[in-house]
């Protein structure tokens, strides 16, 4: 058999085997971000089943969501100062984390369905891409777009969350995912207030 010994991970016609571990050329580990967060913004459901089983896209995923984290507070920036934007990448950070606990407990524990299997560190990848959206509040730095452009915003974000919920937890269809997704995102405002809150300079500062 004519085979490459320097790589066995290409066959005699010279084709990569992308069903081979994660470091191969060409398979999700070598998947660039930007592609990622695009994919991820169109709702692909096949790029969060990819982030899932990739166990080194963890680093994609939060830089996906710092990177929301810092357009919202660039949107926002005439209303909160630096401060704000420091504060808000901090929230989205502590949130995320808190979130997609949240969201393996319920998911797996008190609503799951036969075919579940999920660990923390998927729900932290697939929900982590799905902040991919919130890319577009850096538009919210145009006067009298803020409003708007947070609310589309927030609601894209909603609907790549189920998605990646959905196909993180294997559900069947997205009303599970959603009543999943209610829990968390309700803890997840919560943490979000307090921490901004805590830091908010003081009136007349």
């Amino acid at each position: 058999m004519n085979t490459d010994d320097t790589n066995p991970d290409v066959d005699s016609n010279g084709t990569v085997n992308s069903a081979v571990g994660e470091t191969t050329a060409g398979s999700p580990a070598d998947a660039g971000i930007v592609s990622r967060m695009l994919r991820a913004a169109k709702l692909e459901p096949e790029l969060y089943e990819e982030v899932e089983a990739d166990k080194s896209s963890l680093g994609q995923a939060t830089a996906v969501v710092v990177l929301s984290s810092l357009a919202a507070g660039v949107g926002n920036f005439t209303n909160g100062g630096m401060g704000m934007l420091i504060a808000g990448t901090l929230a989205a950070l502590g949130s995320w984390y808190i979130w997609a606990f949240l969201t393996y407990i319920i998911g797996t524990r008190l609503l799951p369905e036969p075919q579940t299997r999920a660990d923390h560190k998927e729900l932290l990848r697939t929900t982590g891409f799905s902040s991919a959206p919130g890319l577009i509040r850096v538009l919210g730095v145009i006067p009298g777009m803020t409003g708007i452009v947070y609310f589309i915003a927030s609601l894209w974000m909603l609907i790549a969350m189920v998605i990646s919920v959905r196909q993180a937890l294997d559900y069947t269809g997205t009303g599970r995912a959603l009543a999943v997704c209610a829990g968390g995102w309700v803890v997840q405002g919560a943490v979000i207030y307090v921490v901004l809150q805590a830091f908010a300079l003081p009136e007349g500062a």
